[in-house]
């Protein structure tokens, strides 16, 4: 049987929250935030940025952070806490996470650590395409992103000494990203080695294996049914 979702009270999560409506990563993130208090946007922004979670979400746009709170306060996921007031500035909205903002963020949370392939990055959609390319053309751009991939984890190894002694759990998305990019790294070595030997299969060569493979696999299906 599959274990219940409990909210930190121990109350059983209703069958209502399984909704997925509107759910994205940055929306997970702020609401976590709020968890810990009452926020403004610009501190949110900035705590995004010091957390090294601007890594792993898209807030490139400075408008990001503000959309997905009008979205979670028009959902009554969070709720307007107060309005300060400022002479000469903006008043600052500080919001603050309703009750069904935390259901909802509990019911997510198990989901999305729990869930693979919900993400459609560009890398594998280009790389199912290689073919378009020359193999030398291929191995180059695989040379430029290993290049890259090395400067990524250059600097997540200089912010993690910057760090200092921050616990473990403080800095687990740069523990995650410097492990996902090493096997990358290991990965696409092999892919440079074996495009530079030309053991791959390419074009009509590589048409045909698929044909051959494809008819042999056909006439053993057909040949079940006798």
């Amino acid at each position: 049987m599959k274990p219940r979702v409990l909210d930190p009270r121990g109350r059983a999560l209703t069958d209502s929250l399984k909704v997925e409506t509107h759910r994205s990563s940055l929306s997970v993130i702020l609401l976590g935030m709020l968890f810990e208090g009452p926020m403004h946007a610009y501190r949110m922004q900035k705590s995004i940025k010091q957390r090294g979670v601007d890594k792993i979400v898209n807030v490139r746009r400075r408008a990001s952070v503000y959309q997905a709170l009008r979205q979670l306060l028009c959902m009554g996921l969070i709720e307007v806490h107060e309005t300060v007031q400022a002479e000469k500035r903006p008043d600052t909205v500080v919001y603050a996470i309703t009750d069904r903002g935390r259901e909802m963020a509990l019911a997510w949370l198990p989901k999305m650590l729990a869930t693979i392939g919900a993400d459609f990055p560009k890398f594998p959609a280009a790389v199912s395409l290689l073919t378009m390319l020359s193999p030398d053309d291929a191995r180059k751009q695989f040379e430029f992103r290993a290049d890259a991939v090395r400067k990524e984890l250059n600097r997540l190894v200089a912010e993690k000494l910057a760090a200092g002694e921050l616990p473990r759990l403080s800095l687990i998305n740069n523990e995650y990203l410097s492990a996902m990019l090493k096997a990358e790294l290991a990965w696409i070595q092999i892919i440079i080695a074996d495009l530079a030997s030309g053991s791959f299969a390419w074009g009509h060569q590589e048409h045909n294996q698929v044909e051959a493979v494809s008819n042999a696999g056909g006439q053993k299906t057909d040949n079940e049914y006798l």
